[in-house]
């Protein structure tokens, strides 16, 4: 089949599942404008990427490729009669999203070398070769793993700030969303520790760590320029007030991700996450807000 024929096949089962092409790209894990290269012909998709939007899209592989096996199905994207499914019903997302959440559960409690494919399987309650099919190699299962950290934590972000008007009210709310006090902060944050190293060794890391930190330290720069307008915080540089800012919660998470081992309990004193949190406001406060009139 012609490539453009796989992008229009693709293209239906964007429209069939409802959402927007940056949305599916998450779905499927891959990067958004890889998504849109292939859609208008620039780029191939890959086996691994079909096989995904294929189990996200619930359709026959063999439609999406034009072969034989999927000759039944012409019209709609659905999976034919005749395609095999699974024993279980589908997780939660889908297979793909399964297995990449898996991965980065498995990295934050081990570290990336020490996860094995093997161990992903039994997590996800399948074969080393499901893996495999979703995602060939362990540099694409890393990638796959960092854009939905990425996706997750602008995600959080955005829901637990919708609506907030006041920069300093909301840059507290950013401020508390970074500060490892849940398990779930705290599993972020050792996927984090972890991906910097390995950014550090690969290009592809290394590029989407270059990315994420572009967007992050742009999200800051922005609630604090707004701050400057609303007369909430002094007139400084915006953008090299964010990188300041973000550099220190990085140090401190650090910190306490090192000094506060398997949660407060265990936290050196001064160094746990308020301590890290008392930093940080304390920082806003010195630098950042502007002094009040009389």
């Amino acid at each position: 089949m012609q490539q453009d024929e796989v992008a229009a096949r693709v293209r239906q089962v964007i429209d069939a599942a409802g959402v927007s092409a940056r949305e599916f790209a998450r779905r499927i894990v891959i990067d958004p404008s890889k998504l849109s290269r292939s859609l208008n012909g620039t780029r191939r998709f890959t086996a691994a990427e079909l096989a995904r939007i294929a189990d996200i899209g619930d359709v026959d592989l063999g439609w999406l490729l034009g072969s034989a096996s999927g000759a039944a199905v012409t019209a709609s994207p659905v999976r034919s009669a005749s395609a095999p499914r699974p024993p279980v019903p589908s997780p939660e997302g889908g297979r793909p999203l399964q297995i990449v959440r898996e991965t980065v559960r498995l990295i934050a409690e081990r570290g990336f070398h020490a996860v094995r494919v093997a161990d992903i399987a039994a997590a996800c309650h399948t074969s080393t070769a499901a893996i495999h099919y979703h995602f060939p190699g362990r540099d694409e299962l890393l990638e796959a793993a960092v854009r939905w950290c990425m996706d997750e934590d602008t995600r959080r972000r955005a829901d637990v700030t919708a609506g907030t008007r006041h920069a300093g009210d909301e840059l507290r709310l950013l401020i508390e969303l970074q500060t490892p006090r849940t398990e779930q902060q705290r599993r972020q944050w050792c996927v984090w520790l972890d991906l910097w190293a390995e950014a550090a060794r690969s290009t592809t890391v290394g590029r989407l760590h270059g990315e994420y930190y572009r967007q992050w330290r742009g999200t800051v720069a922005d609630v604090i320029r707004r701050g400057v307008e609303q007369g909430v915080f002094r007139p400084v540089d915006a953008d090299g007030a964010a990188l300041a800012l973000t550099a220190l919660i990085d140090g401190l998470a650090s910190q306490v991700l090192a000094t506060e081992p398997g949660g407060q309990d265990n936290a050196v004193p001064g160094t746990g996450a308020q301590a890290m949190h008392d930093a940080l406001i304390a920082h806003v406060d010195a630098c950042l807000t502007a002094p009040t009139t009389n």
